[in-house]
């Protein structure tokens, strides 16, 4: 089980937040306020915020801009996941990830299932990593970003979390990559 060893660190990560939504402005965007709150309360850095129309182009362009980014290190977005036309978010990300992390979409559908159901079907959250940088898609309710925050991303982007966490393998992510410095 989860387990924090309070006789380690705590190192904050630098996180974007996107919000995918043709509708949502900051005042409405109750999921990415969340999710901000969260984070901030875990004790981690806001490194920007953004709302994007549902367009994979545009929303690939500004995860390749926090990519470029050396201040931030994860990029969590929330809305866009589903199965209508205009859900694209999945696409933008397999545009710009270089390796999935295929647990953290089962994972999320998992946990989601003892709370809605067979409904989570319906939810393409996934993750990955490209440049360096942690990419996660939540779905856009504001219940969807809590169960993500509170019962995964928490844990892995604690520095402290046994027997391992995202945070440790970062200054490891951009080895083999492509001028990066190193031969491959």
């Amino acid at each position: 089980m989860s387990k924090i060893d309070t006789n380690l660190p705590f190192l904050p990560v630098r996180i974007a937040v996107l919000t995918v939504s043709d509708s949502r402005t900051l005042e409405t965007d109750t999921s990415g306020a969340a999710l901000v709150a969260r984070l901030e309360g875990a004790g981690h850095v806001l490194a920007d915020r953004s709302i994007i129309s549902d367009d994979a182009d545009k929303i690939a362009a500004q995860l390749r801009k926090w990519i470029a980014d050396p201040q931030v290190d994860v990029v969590i977005t929330n809305g866009g996941t589903g199965v209508t036309g205009r859900d694209v978010t999945p696409e933008a990300f397999e545009s710009v990830l270089e390796k999935r992390i295929e647990g953290f979409g089962e994972l999320f559908r998992m946990l989601s299932y003892r709370k809605i159901g067979t409904s989570t079907i319906q939810s393409r959250a996934l993750a990955g990593v490209a440049g360096g940088t942690y990419l996660f898609a939540l779905p856009g309710s504001t219940g969807a970003v809590k169960d993500g925050w509170d019962d995964i991303l928490v844990f892995q982007l604690d520095s402290r979390h046994r027997p391992c966490n995202f945070v440790e393998l970062m200054p490891r992510l951009r080895e083999g990559l492509k001028g990066n410095g190193h031969h491959d």
